[in-house]
């Protein structure tokens, strides 16, 4: 198991905002993250997205399909089965399979990229995108976090550290589950001193 990052996360009033590139999986008080429904009080304390491993599978598929119109034609040929098709259906065909891999790719890193997870000072906010036309906002306040636990599964997730945070609330506010995100365990630690930090000023 990989030496888990020491990852200290202020809690301060006036806390130092940091830039964060395109494609961070996880950010300490991110500058210029907003989201629509946040407060004018409220601060964005994590900013997260499910680890980059997990686009390895999608990605090598789609390295794979890239290759199959030029590995297609050698199979054929060592197979010795006669294959005669017009050279326009040939172009078309090809065309055709080139874009379904791009939109199969384009649709995995995209729902990679804008499906995010928000702590914020105040709450826990899931914002999930479908087929990019249809929007799943869910959150829940700090006051109603019952518990919160995290999980690692396999090699890979406790090598590289990344892990489902389950967040359970009370009443009708929706259970939360942020997926196979970095640092789960700094992540429960942060919220639960958070709620610490929210129930004391109350």
């Amino acid at each position: 198991m990989a030496d888990t990052p020491n990852v200290n996360v202020s809690l301060s009033d006036t806390p130092i905002q940091k830039p964060m590139g395109p494609f961070t999986s996880f950010a300490i008080h991110p500058s210029k993250v907003h989201f629509e429904t946040q407060k004018k009080e409220e601060t964005v304390v994590l900013f997260l997205r499910q680890h980059m491993i997990v686009n390895v599978p999608w990605a090598s598929l789609a390295i794979v399909m890239a290759f199959v119109p030029t590995i297609l034609p050698l199979i054929w040929k060592m197979t010795g089965i006669p294959v005669s098709l017009p050279v326009g259906y040939i172009i078309a065909g090809t065309a055709w399979w080139y874009i379904a891999t791009f939109g199969f790719a384009l649709a995995k890193f995209l729902g990679w990229f804008i499906n995010i997870y928000i702590v914020t000072n105040e709450r826990i906010v899931d914002i999930d995108f479908y087929f990019l036309l249809y929007k799943h906002f869910s959150a829940a306040n700090l006051v109603k976090i019952q518990d919160i636990s995290y999980t690692t599964k396999g090699i890979f997730g406790s090598f590289l550290n990344y892990g489902n945070v389950t967040i359970e609330t009370a009443g009708e506010a929706p259970h939360l589950v942020f997926e196979q995100v970095p640092n789960p365990e700094c992540v429960v630690e942060t919220i639960r001193s958070l709620m610490e930090k929210h129930s004391h000023n109350l």
